[in-house]
């Protein structure tokens, strides 16, 4: 891309909170048409560098620039009527209401003092043709749209205000991988229309596959500003934490052995997997690898009760179990840490310590107090940042919020802990934590399954690798194995399929 002039610039941003600095004199140039990632920790300023720019708080000092023009924000709408726009993680969205309403909310058009809602549909269904989405409808309740569809107009309601910058936060982190694709071709049609992007994110394939410039902060300071292109996965890392991506897997503590079957599971199958059959023994790390809708959440499901297998059995611990609910299948020495952790993992709105007592508390009510008393320990082994147990979890950070997930299950004392997307939506430094933890556990004689997208970490973290293709078990491989190998097993059936 040419060194065209920028159509940001923000120079010399600081902002400090209750006297921690929180930024230092960060400066970002983003160019009209661009895809330009803003990477970093958790706590590298990022969230706060976005909410300056889309007017949610004000700099304490430096400028901001819109085609040379100085700007400031004191208010969204401002920024908005400008052209700077923000879609956040949390969708701002009235679900009982049309996409048309969603995206003219607070300024629909009028014809005679009334809201002329045909004009209101057919500017809609200009927006969506011009994003080239055809699969939305105007008129459909927003309740009735997928995640990566609501994500979509929020997108066209960024695009009703002739946006010239779009920010979006962690974009992704709520989407199924088929959905992703959608995403990638709405940048790109942004980028082609001359709209800038500013694209914040954990994943390092997508600032690869989409972004052209790279800038990266740490503890609220500019660390550089790169061309993608010039610049490898592993070197972005370094710049990010101070370390390599190799350096984020750690190796099996020392002693750790590989003991007993923990657990066994004979030819299970349901409406979504047939005839799965695996086993992970103490101090194990047995991954569960595929594409999307391969099979892999529905094993866990399987496992802890959420979906139960029609078929084969499940041994713990020499035991045949058969959960019929999560509950059973705690008291059955198993623990599964969900892909969604809003959704499914935590109470947002109640504190650190009670969230980690949700399951005790559901589980084994008369003997939650006894078992509640190891969850101070538990805490601070996981490091977890947080002023108090008393700290609401909805004020934590991703990586933070994770933590408090495993803390909640931990304090079980599982046997075989089923790990879904354990680090999915959190910086790289909270992704080292949990892999430390996940080492712990094997060294102390735990069986961890693990399910995950990231093929770095599959890789990274497994002993062995077991593949999945369309509800079935297609290889397995041992840890260490290269990208190519597990892939080639996740889409083996579809190439035997087309040399047919």
């Amino acid at each position: 891309m040419s060194a065209a002039a920028p159509l940001l610039r923000m120079s010399g941003i600081t902002k400090s909170f209750f006297g921690v600095q929180v930024l230092t004199g960060i400066d970002l140039e983003v160019r009209a048409g661009e895809v330009h990632a803003l990477v970093g920790e958790n706590g590298a300023g990022k969230s706060t560098l976005m909410k300056i720019l889309a007017g949610v708080q004000p700099a304490d000092s430096g400028t901001i620039e819109l085609d040379g023009a100085p700007v400031s924000f004191a208010h969204p709408l401002e920024a908005q009527a400008a052209g700077v726009t923000t879609v956040f993680q949390e969708f701002n969205l009235l679900p009982e209401r049309t996409v048309a309403e969603n995206v003219y909310l607070g300024r629909e058009p009028r014809r005679r003092g009334l809201v002329d809602r045909a004009q209101m549909v057919r500017d809609t269904a200009d927006l969506l043709a011009t994003l080239g989405v055809d699969t939305i409808a105007p008129d459909v309740k927003v309740r009735a749209l997928s995640v990566a569809e609501q994500q979509v107009v929020e997108i066209v309601k960024a695009m009703s205000f002739d946006a010239r910058i779009i920010s979006m936060d962690e974009p992704t982190a709520a989407l199924a991988d088929h959905e992703v694709e959608l995403l990638y071709r709405l940048v790109r049609r942004l980028q082609e229309r001359g709209v800038a992007v500013l694209y914040v994110s954990h994943r390092l394939k997508e600032i690869f596959d989409l972004c052209d410039r790279i800038t990266i902060l740490k503890d609220g300071s500019l660390v550089d500003t790169v061309d993608t292109a010039g610049i490898t996965s592993d070197e972005l890392v370094r710049k990010m934490v101070g370390r390599s991506i190799s350096a984020l897997f750690p190796q099996p503590r020392e002693g750790t052995r590989t003991g007993d079957v923990r657990l066994a599971v004979r030819g299970v199958g349901n409406h979504m997997v047939r005839d799965i059959s695996f086993e992970v023994r103490a101090g194990e790390i047995v991954a569960l690898a595929g594409l999307q809708g391969s099979g892999r959440t529905e094993i866990a499901h399987g496992l802890f009760g959420v979906e139960r297998f029609r078929t084969g059995e499940v041994y713990v611990d020499g035991k045949r179990v058969d959960p019929r609910s999560p509950r059973e299948a705690v008291r059955s020495g198993l623990a599964l840490v969900t892909e969604d952790r809003k959704a499914e993992g935590l109470a947002l709105n109640q504190s650190v310590a009670a969230n980690a007592r949700l399951v005790l508390d559901a589980v084994s009510p008369r003997r939650a107090g006894r078992g509640a008393r190891r969850i101070p320990e538990i805490l601070s082994s996981l490091e977890l940042a947080a002023r108090s147990g008393s700290h609401e979890v909805r004020f934590l950070s991703g990586g933070n919020q994770q933590k408090v997930v495993l803390a909640k299950w931990l304090v079980t004392d599982p046997g075989v802990i089923v790990m879904d997307e354990p680090t999915r939506g959190i910086d790289v430094g909270a992704k080292r934590a949990v892999y430390e933890l996940m080492r712990d556990l094997a060294a102390e004689g735990v069986a961890i399954v693990l399910i995950s997208s990231e093929l770095p970490e599959v890789i990274g973290m497994a002993d062995r690798i077991i593949v999945l293709h369309d509800g079935e078990i297609s290889g397995e491989l041992p840890g260490g194995s290269d990208e190519e190998a597990v892939m080639a097993l996740a889409t083996r059936h579809d190439a035997l399929e087309e040399s047919a």
